[in-house]
């Protein structure tokens, strides 16, 4: 049996898309400011500050994520649980559009199902006449 194993890269990258990133785009925030140490503590990592510190000024991290980053206070070595990233978010694909709210995140969800059924009013008629009694189950 294979045991899945991830490296502290994604982890981080991971746990900061969606205790950091997530919540700020939902509240339509511009941008992100990430503290090193906090994620090192919240991950209960031990001694890999360094490694923190690498994922969050990575590349992949900001394209993964459709980041810029703006700015990065800390000691020069950047490599400090004192080390604070702040992103500027960038504008979402345009070919899709935010979510802001979870249920609108499920729209169309029954669209084939109502295909299938005859369409959305076809399905409503019917169930208003099993309903009333002149339709049969």
């Amino acid at each position: 049996m294979q045991q899945l194993t991830q490296s502290i890269s994604d982890l981080v990258r991971t746990h900061v898309r969606d205790v950091y990133l997530k919540p700020v785009i939902q509240r339509g925030e511009r941008t992100l400011t990430v503290n090193a140490g906090a994620v090192h503590k919240a991950l209960a990592l031990n001694n890999l500050v360094p490694s923190v510190c690498s994922a969050l000024n990575s590349k992949k991290f900001l394209e993964e994520n459709r980041l810029r980053l703006i700015s990065r206070s800390g000691p020069p070595s950047g490599q400090s649980t004192t080390v604070t990233f702040t992103y500027e978010i960038l504008a979402p694909n345009i070919n899709r559009p935010p979510v802001t709210s979870p249920l609108i995140g499920l729209r169309g969800v029954a669209k084939n199902l109502f295909r299938e059924l005859g369409g959305g009013e076809n399905f409503i008629r019917s169930e208003r006449n099993l309903f009333a009694g002149r339709g049969k189950k």
